[in-house]
């Protein structure tokens, strides 16, 4: 029998039956009832920003503290990666994603901090903006102009690259360095001519005032990576915790991507931000399943730190290797390196 036959009656009950199936099936796609509990650490900090996708659909969906019932978990929030891995480094946290330059200054000021995990790079998350009626046309025309940007984070390296691609010295540009908050705000005043930024902050921005974008991170070939760092000691006493973690931040994934309408919710609901803002900035994000990292991710992390070390940005060099963890395979079964 075609549809075409039903009664109106009979269509709206298929269709009804339709939806139901169809809710029934993504909910048992991404129901964690069936995930069994696993051992777990006496407390587990994790700290995140608006923009860990993965992480904020776990925090509302209470996910961890159903697979590690015995396990205080706690949700710490840092406008940025150098804020957050400061914690970690004084045993505030056991676990964070931060972009990939927190991670360079992290280890050249010493501390004792391990890559674990990577998330595939986000090159158009991020941006160079100016005002709309900015005189600021290319990259060029960013010579002796202050640019807000925050210290240490990913959009710091944007700026590195920034000016680089506009065949200029560092000392050629005023980089004022502020928080995502106060970089708008001076921004939005005109007392930063540009503003390197990530998103969320970045879509934000775009949606209520209209900005000029100068160069993206495809622009200028920024990867744009997400690291998970741990604490060492965290690490070494619970590497069966990791394996969890990135399961289910990879299922999250799965969530943002083939229930978009249901993840911009989660993620609006938690954040306060406007749904069409979330909306613009998973736009933006490819899928992102968690892995450990592999050889040309940490190459790419090694040109992000040659880069701040050649500058005088950092003390020293860093060997980005030293703290990449490598994991026996009893350690972590099923957590394929990232590709």
């Amino acid at each position: 029998m075609t549809h075409s036959h039903l009664s109106p009656e009979r269509r709206r009950a298929l269709q009804l039956l339709g939806v139901t199936a169809f809710n029934w099936a993504l909910s048992s796609r991404y129901a964690h009832a069936q995930s069994p509990a696993v051992p777990g650490p006496e407390q587990l900090r994790i700290g995140y920003q608006k923009s860990a996708v993965n992480l904020v659909i776990l925090k509302q969906q209470g996910v961890l503290e159903k697979r590690f019932p015995g396990t205080r978990v706690s949700w710490l929030e840092f406008p940025a990666g150098p804020q957050l891995l400061e914690a970690l480094s004084v045993g505030s946290l056991e676990f964070g994603l931060t972009g990939d330059s927190p991670p360079v200054f992290a280890q050249a000021a010493g501390k004792d901090l391990l890559y674990v995990g990577a998330e595939p790079p986000k090159p158009d998350s991020s941006a160079l903006l100016v005002l709309k009626d900015s005189q600021l046309r290319t990259l060029a025309d960013i010579k002796g102009r202050r640019i807000a940007v925050q210290k240490g984070s990913s959009a710091h390296y944007l700026l590195v690259r920034a000016v680089e691609r506009a065949g200029l010295q560092w000392a050629d540009i005023q980089p004022v360095y502020l928080t995502p908050a106060d970089a708008r705000a001076a921004f939005e005043r005109k007392s930063v001519d540009a503003w390197a930024i990530w998103d969320p902050f970045y879509a934000a921005t775009e949606l209520a005032i209209q900005p000029r974008v100068l160069a993206t991170g495809r622009d200028l070939a920024s990867s744009n990576n997400s690291f998970y760092l741990a604490a060492r000691p965290f690490v070494q006493a619970h590497p069966q915790v990791l394996r969890v973690l990135f399961e289910e931040l990879s299922r999250a994934d799965r969530l943002a991507q083939d229930a978009r309408t249901d993840a911009i919710k989660l993620i609006a609901d938690f954040s306060g931000l406007d749904a069409g803002v979330v909306s613009l900035f998973i736009q933006r994000r490819p899928s992102s399943p968690v892995g450990l990292l592999n050889a040309e991710t940490v190459a790419d992390q090694q040109r992000v730190a040659d880069a701040f070390f050649k500058l005088g940005l950092i003390p020293k060099p860093v060997r980005v290797s030293d703290i990449v963890w490598r994991p026996a395979s009893a350690q972590l079964t099923g957590a394929a390196a990232l590709s």
